[in-house]
C-alpha cells in the first residue's frame, strides 16, 4: 500500500513539475511550434502549356516554440519549392514559394506541397490548382498578344500597337 501511494505521489509530482517547466500557451496558441497558413490552396485559373505559375504561401507560427521547416516534398518534379530556412519565432511569419512549370502537363492540375517541420500537429500541406490548356487551342481562340501589365489595366485587341498608362500600371501590347 505504501509503495502504491509513493508511486502515485511521485508520478503526480513529476507531472506537475513538467507542466510548470513548459511555457504557458496563450489563448489561441498551441503549446510547441505550430504552422498556420493564410491560405492552403491557390487557384491559378488557367495557363497555356509551357507557361509557369509562381505563388508565395504565407504562414505564421501560432505556437509557443520556434518553428523549423526541415523539408518540403512535392507531388511532381514540375513544382519547385523555396522556404524560410531560419527558425520562425512564435508570433512571427515566414513564406513558402512554389514555382510550377506546366511543360508536358495538360488539363486540371493539383500540385501538393507537403511541409515537414517540427510542428506539434505534424506535416502540413498546401496546393496549387488550376488548368493547363493546349497552346494550339489557346492560340486559335484569340489573337496572340504580348502583354506586359500589372494591376487591372485592359488591352484593346483591335489596335495594332497599344500603350496605356493607368495610374502606376503600364501596358504594352502588340497584336499579331
Amino acid at each position: 500500500m505504501k509503495k502504491t501511494l509513493l508511486l502515485a505521489l511521485s508520478l503526480t509530482a513529476a507531472a506537475l513539475s513538467a507542466q510548470a517547466q513548459a511555457p504557458a500557451a496563450k489563448a489561441g496558441q498551441t503549446a510547441g511550434p505550430a504552422i498556420t497558413f493564410e491560405e492552403s490552396k491557390y487557384d491559378f485559373g488557367s495557363v497555356v502549356q509551357g507557361g509557369t505559375v509562381d505563388h508565395t504561401f504565407k504562414f505564421k507560427n501560432t505556437g509557443t516554440a520556434p518553428l523549423i521547416i526541415s523539408n518540403i516534398g512535392v507531388s511532381c518534379g514540375c513544382t519547385t519549392p523555396e522556404w524560410t530556412k531560419d527558425p520562425v519565432a512564435p508570433g512571427k511569419t515566414g513564406t513558402i514559394s512554389a514555382h510550377f512549370n506546366s511543360t508536358g502537363k495538360m488539363g486540371m492540375q493539383n500540385k501538393v506541397l507537403t511541409i515537414e517541420s517540427n510542428a506539434t500537429a505534424g506535416a502540413a500541406t498546401v496546393s496549387l490548382v488550376g488548368e493547363v490548356k493546349d497552346p494550339t487551342v489557346a492560340s486559335n481562340a484569340a489573337p496572340a498578344m504580348k502583354v506586359e501589365a500589372s494591376g487591372g489595366a485592359s488591352v484593346r485587341p483591335e489596335a495594332k500597337k497599344v500603350k496605356e498608362k493607368a495610374g502606376d500600371t503600364k501596358v504594352k501590347a502588340k497584336v499579331k
